[in-house]
């Protein structure tokens, strides 16, 4: 009988795994393109075969060369400069902290688990403060599955959890920054039209082509070449890491209103300085934008799926 039992269990065991392996392609083998952008950017990548049940997808580790922190509060919670960079498909890079440099002392298991099928069981953390728990501000993956990086002996943080993040000492918003992700901010004489719902809405040959690794082109004009009777102010305001701060313009057309298509940044960045004060046309929700007469195809991003 126990016999006929461990044969029953293993052929159980064995359907289960097929299952998850067939749920797991008609569920996750669904990457969205318009995640592509997020990174890593090597269309090479698109090769490799990593997980058997979704080809193409990928998950690795870099070292992080620089000091990396986080606070919350006036408490410093980790500080190391042997951090890793994960890179994982369709997401942004992520910092992990060796366990050994972070404080752990106000740190509690939480009981949320996860799972992930590219690395694995999920645990978290809650921190102690004085006036409560941050709940779930760490996680780790105590045993990482056999396709994922040894990642075991490292831990995450939630971005919007932690109060202050640092690079060596400046401070860092809205997420790691990848070193491989390289943005170039070029003066063009090439003529920009811009089209919304019929009207020519910015006309110029004094743009500055910007070209981010993975995304579109993106098409910063001087407000001089833009009819600016159709702007109206928003109260929008996002960042972006590699180039700052950036305000909002709705668009107003007889009577129809396209919110927050148009961005600018007062101050940007050092590194995209050629941008200051320019305003930006969302490829994505206007009729088009011709390049030296050349209509540009419209791009798929997370943008155009409502979230930066």
């Amino acid at each position: 009988m126990c016999e006929s039992f461990s044969g029953y269990s293993f052929e159980l065991t064995n359907l289960l795994t097929t299952n998850l392996k067939l749920w797991r392609k008609q569920e996750i083998n669904m990457r969205k393109s318009h995640l592509r952008g997020r990174g890593p950017n090597y269309p090479i990548l698109d090769e490799i075969v990593q997980y058997d049940f979704e080809p193409g997808y990928v998950v690795f580790t870099m070292p992080a060369p620089k000091r990396l922190r986080v606070k919350v509060g006036n408490d410093l919670l980790a500080d190391t400069a042997d951090g890793l960079v994960l890179y994982e498909s369709d997401h942004l890079p992520v910092y992990y902290f060796p366990m050994e440099d972070v404080s752990m002392k106000n740190l509690q298991l939480s009981s949320k688990t996860t799972f992930c099928p590219y690395k694995g069981e999920t645990e978290y953390y809650s921190l102690k403060t004085g006036s409560g728990f941050v709940e779930n501000i760490m996680w780790h993956y105590p045993e990482p599955i056999t396709e994922c990086p040894d990642i075991s002996n490292y831990v995450g943080f939630e971005w919007g959890l932690v109060d202050h993040w640092y690079e060596e000492d400046d401070e860092i918003f809205v997420h790691a920054r990848d070193p491989y992700r390289r943005v170039d901010c070029l003066q063009s004489s090439r003529r920009v039209e811009v089209v919304l719902k019929g009207e020519i809405v910015a006309d110029t040959k004094r743009g500055v082509f910007l070209f981010e690794t993975g995304l579109p082109t993106r098409y910063y004009l001087p407000l001089e070449d833009v009819r600016t009777q159709f702007l109206k102010e928003s109260d929008t305001v996002t960042q972006c890491p590699y180039k700052g701060m950036a305000n909002y313009y709705h668009v107003e057309i007889d009577g129809q209103r396209f919110d927050d298509i148009v961005w600018y940044y007062v101050d940007p960045v050092h590194e995209s300085a050629k941008i200051k004060e320019l305003v930006c046309f969302a490829n994505e929700f206007v009729d088009r934008i011709m390049v030296a007469g050349v209509p540009q195809a419209r791009p798929k991003t997370s943008f155009s799926h409502g979230y930066n």
